[in-house]
């Protein structure tokens, strides 16, 4: 591919990246897109902007990017939380790293690669994008010492860079844990794997087996019970019934026409207290198998210190070690209900049974990335092809086919990618959305790293080579020659998939779709609560740590797609930073836990590099670079294996002289009894069920789920929410029956508050 067709490519995407930002500029300025682009704010209060029409408001401005670039790190932490820290300290350091590389990779080696060769060049834009890579230089250069240099200065920079991020993202968890409020996690045990007995309950084996076993630390615990039609139907019912309590009481006797036949109304009965409607006496409990029949053999087990807990959740329960499996609960609004059921014998299978379905996933991939290689090479698609001659001669068609339209079949190909991960995730048994969402964040790199880029790369060498490596000690070899030629497929993949992705990222073209159709066709006024999303990090993750990994691997092999990735990740900055603030909302958070991910593949991303620099160097035969590569391999190695050590235990474990002291704190404080009470109330089933399960206060007792306080969540405290059994007062719909034709209608909620 020529740099006319490279250069085509960029202007189609910057065309399409500064239409949707101009687009995103107005539309965010329209007070019926406040539920899109400002999402949290809506959420927390429902507002009207009452802003008369002016000009201004559909005049294109760039104050959302002094917004995003002013917003500090303590703003995105009180925000997004750790995760969010985490992610823009990802994108922080690819900017860095990658500046330090396009200093050296252009003013350096880029003229070494252009000049590498005698040859009669031509003009820029008619130049072929092969003579501004590593491949232009001839065999046994003295100038290769160059490329070697900048190979050692870019390693070094980003193993300094990634040592002080690593550093500060530790100190930031362990600031996470000691500084949130005591949590309900810290003291609870999730325990699977429960052994059946004819003559005990799972619940009475709980008790008796930790009252045995840890009498001093046990404190209660909580039952997982199973689904059913019955359940799901009760969970309806209450919902309705707390709407409808919620719901602004009419006065008495008042009416209004209806809308179908003109009669008068009367008010939906409103009941005065819960027991008129949950505990009738035609109670639905007699519907319902008993409590021992929909026990699962899982349990929440609360202990009275973050230490003692933790010590249960490490050690090795029984000599079986399929039975009592003890791990740290997931913060309550984090547990994925819905796996807790499943029989702890069944997640190794499951697992199995995924990673064979994810590799089967990939490796039929591979189809439609040989498709898409296919279009980057047009003598081979012409020969295949022979009717297509004609068209392809045709020098704009040309351009398009090579520079846009490879990258923009796979990237749509690509879409499918993150909710199959998602779902292969959620059947693999994870017990918590963050720990679902990280497996399907690993899957979905895993899966880029292999198709995007190796399928890219061996494919390239299939189309002109059957047999790609004669043995094991070919590879680099073989990708050596292979990874400069696909330099331009990855900076074309790069424009497509990295800039105009970020555009349509803050256009939100999806949820803006969803809100015109509902208010402008549905005409309805649901609460965005409902619709309201948390951030990808399953997607945006994988792919900055892909372009990271062409980054790295292109910088010094050919380094005019520097520039390019450094533009996609200032646009990054900016698009992912205002996305953070504005529209996601923070459900759950992993504490950080994506680091090591990053740090694992940045480390990949290197050491690949280093050999495939190996095996260039030693196709141009040059003994000198290719001898001082080699130890940097090494040194690279070792400095993974130090930060396994240092830094990686802290991510996995929580320090017990930091447990000790957050218990002591409490102790002088006087907080435990408000923990212990807490504790029951923040694990309640999701099930409107009277579970039997032991008081916190007193062991032995018994006590309904109802009786317990509710937790002190920031989240309890919505409108609608309960706390201490009440309910807070909200803006719901009221209802009203037509008294003539008795049809219902429903009356609008009550005006928001304007600004």
């Amino acid at each position: 591919m020529d740099i006319s067709a490279l250069l085509t490519s960029a202007g189609i995407n910057i065309a399409i990246c500064v239409v949707l930002l101009s687009l995103y500029s107005v539309l965010r300025k329209q007070p019926s897109n406040l539920c899109v682009y400002f999402t949290r704010k809506y959420v927390a209060e429902p507002v009207m902007r009452s802003d008369p029409f002016c000009l201004e408001r559909f005049v294109p401005s760039a104050s959302w990017i002094m917004r995003a670039w002013q917003a500090t790190d303590e703003e995105v932490l009180s925000v997004g939380g750790l995760d969010a820290v985490v992610f823009m300290r990802v994108v922080v350091f690819s900017i860095r790293v990658f500046i330090i590389a396009a200093m050296i990779c252009i003013f350096l080696v880029l003229p070494i690669n252009y000049y590498g060769q005698e040859m009669q060049h031509k003009q820029i834009h008619a130049e072929s994008f092969e003579v501004f890579t590593i491949g232009n230089v001839k065999e046994a250069s003295k100038w290769l010492w160059a490329h070697c240099l900048a190979l050692y200065v870019i390693s070094c920079s980003a193993c300094v860079l990634l040592y002080f991020e690593y550093k500060s993202i530790t100190k930031m968890r362990l600031a996470h844990i000691t500084g949130s409020p005591p949590n309900a996690s810290h003291f609870t045990v999730l325990v699977r794997g429960i052994p059946w007995s004819p003559d005990h309950s799972y619940s009475d084996s709980v008790e008796k087996f930790f009252s045995t076993y840890y009498p001093a630390s046990y404190v209660s615990h909580q039952m997982v019970y199973r689904t059913g039609t019955v359940e799901r139907l009760m969970k309806d019912a209450e919902m309705m019934y707390r709407k409808l309590k919620t719901a602004e009481p009419q006065r008495a006797g008042s009416s209004m026409p209806c809308c179908i036949c003109g009669g008068s109304t009367h008010s939906f009965k409103i009941l005065k207290n819960e027991a008129e409607s949950v505990k009738s006496k035609t109670s639905v409990d007699v519907l319902q198998p008993n409590h021992r029949e929909k026990e699962c053999p899982a349990a929440f087990v609360f202990f009275r210190t973050r230490y003692a807990a933790v010590v249960a959740a490490q050690v090795l329960q029984s000599p079986n070690p399929m039975l009592w499996v003890t791990e740290l609960a997931p913060e309550p609004h984090d547990v994925y209900w819905s796996n807790l059921s499943i029989p702890y014998k069944q997640v190794w299978l499951r697992k199995i049974t995924i990673l064979l379905g994810a590799i089967v996933f990939m490796v039929l991939f591979i189809a439609p990335v040989t498709v898409v290689q296919g279009l980057t090479q047009l003598d081979q698609l012409s020969h295949t092809f022979p009717f297509l001659k004609g068209i392809l001669k045709k020098k704009y068609v040309n351009q398009v086919v090579t520079g846009y339209l490879p990258s923009v079949v796979l990237m749509l190909f690509m879409y499918a990618v993150p909710p199959t991960m998602m779902l292969f995730s959620t059947m693999e048994g994870n017990i918590s959305r963050s720990e679902r969402k990280r497996s399907a964040c690993i899957k979905v790199l895993n899966f880029t790293i292999w198709n995007v880029f190796f399928g890219n790369v061996l494919s390239g060498s299939i189309i002109r080579q059957l047999n790609v490596f004669s043995s094991v000690r070919d590879i680099p070899v073989q990708l050596a020659k292979a990874v400069p030629t696909q330099a331009t497929f990855f900076t074309t993949y790069v424009l497509t998939s990295g800039w105009a992705s970020l555009a349509c990222e803050l256009i939100q073209l999806f949820p803006l779709l969803c809100n015109v159709f509902r208010k402008f066709i549905l005409r309805t006024r649901e609460e965005p609560s409902s619709w309201a999303l948390t951030f990808p990090y399953h997607t945006e993750i994988p792919r900055l740590l892909l372009f990271g990994l062409i980054g790295f691997t292109c910088s010094v092999l050919a380094p005019l797609i520097l520039p390019f990735l450094l533009a996609y990740f200032f646009l990054a900055f900016l698009v992912y930073r205002n996305q953070i603030l504005h529209v996601y909302i923070t459900k759950y958070q992993s504490g950080g836990q994506f680091w090591p991910i990053v740090h694992n593949t940045t480390i990949f991303s290197m050491v690949l590099t280093q050999i495939i620099a190996l095996g260039v160097f030693g196709i141009k035969k040059s003994p000198v670079a290719s001898g001082f590569t080699i130890p940097l391999i090494f040194l690279t190695l070792l400095f993974n294996e130090y930060c396994r050590k240092r830094f990686s235990p802290v991510f996995r474990r929580s320090p017990a002289q930091v447990l000790i002291e957050m218990d002591r704190q409490d102790e002088q404080c006087g907080r435990i009894e408000e923990i212990y009470s807490q504790l029951k109330a923040a694990y309640n089933s999701p099930l409107p069920t009277d579970s039997h399960s032991q008081d916190p206060s007193t062991s032995g007792s018994r006590r309904s789920n109802q009786d317990q306080e509710s937790s002190r969540d920031p989240e309890s405290l919505k409108p609608g929410s309960l706390r201490c059994g009440k309910v807070m007062p909200t803006t719901e719909q009221s209802g009203r029956i037509c008294e003539k034709c008795q049809s219902s209608i429903v009356l609008p909620r009550a005006s928001p508050r304007e600004i």
